[in-house]
């Protein structure tokens, strides 16, 4: 795909302006690893100008706001017994320490840090933070960020070194095939934001080549985070499979039917409560090994 095209639709779309984060790119490819990892090459993520510019928008829409709580926030929260140092890599707002209250909670986020609403929320990276807190913690979580780095492996690498010995380790991440990969030109889920697209074999390969003990990937269901993504994918006249981002009157049409029609059902209709279709995303549970 070509890189003007995903320009012009993040300026157009979400008056976010991506030019620096693409820098010279011209294209960019679309490509399914062996272990059904797919990912974007190459991989240009997204700088504190687009961020910026990127929430801005959403909380003039209130898309998604700093109280938002996703179903995978409540599902990890079930294994975090009480006292645990819970360490939250790329928290946010500190969505998931609502989830978590029986927890010792520590948030890293460097984008949101300074504007914290609540305690424990460091304008840290993870990397940073190792220097004095490696292997100190019972649980560390990592929501909806992996899509968003260039080398998973490296961010999966820190998650281990900063877990205790038995400690669990809690990724969630979108997926492919859903509803997000389902809607036509979806911006959300294009490069400089979302890089990489996951699936429960491409989780267990990331886990199991670091050395952690799977114990389960389940997928999250629907929450007010992100159930206007289901009805998106339901009302849109294109249903993406190999091809997902396209210029074209009848490719632009159905991306705005998708995201209007998607906004208007959710605000009638609010997230679907139905369990059996592919769900919001992926929830890997794993374990770093015991001594």
């Amino acid at each position: 795909m070509s890189a003007r095209l995903l320009l012009d639709l993040w300026r157009i779309v979400f008056k976010t302006d991506a030019r620096s984060s693409f820098g010279d790119v011209k294209r960019f490819g679309l490509w399914e690893s062996p272990t059904g990892l797919y990912f974007f090459d190459p991989p240009r993520d997204g700088d504190q100008v687009f961020y910026k510019q990127l929430y801005a928008w959403y909380e003039k829409w209130r898309l998604y706001t700093g109280d938002s709580i996703r179903q995978e926030f409540l599902i990890a929260a079930k294994h975090i017994p009480p006292g645990a140092r819970v360490l939250d890599v790329g928290c946010g707002h500190g969505g998931f320490r609502q989830c978590a209250p029986q927890a010792d909670y520590t948030g890293l986020d460097p984008n949101f840090g300074d504007g914290a609403a609540i305690a424990g929320v460091r304008n840290e990276t993870l990397a940073q933070h190792l220097v004095e807190h490696e292997a100190s913690y019972d649980a560390v979580c990592c929501f909806q960020v992996i899509e968003h780095v260039r080398d998973p492996k490296a961010l999966f690498a820190e998650i281990m070194r900063a877990a205790k010995p038995g400690g669990l380790i809690f990724i969630g991440a979108p997926h492919v095939p859903s509803a997000l990969t389902r809607i036509p030109n979806f911006m959300v889920n294009a490069p400089p934001h979302h890089l990489t697209w996951w699936t429960k074999p491409a989780l267990i390969e990331l886990a199991t080549s670091a050395g952690a003990i799977v114990e389960s990937v389940d997928n999250a269901p629907w929450s007010d985070a992100d159930g206007a993504m289901y009805w998106m994918a339901r009302l849109s006249p294109i249903k993406c499979a190999d091809i997902h981002f396209r210029g074209g009157i009848a490719w632009h049409a159905a991306s705005v039917i998708a995201q209007i029609g998607g906004y208007l059902a959710f605000r009638l209709f609010g997230a679907p409560r139905r369990t059996d279709d592919e769900g919001a995303g992926l929830l890997l549970l794993a374990r770093k090994p015991s001594r």
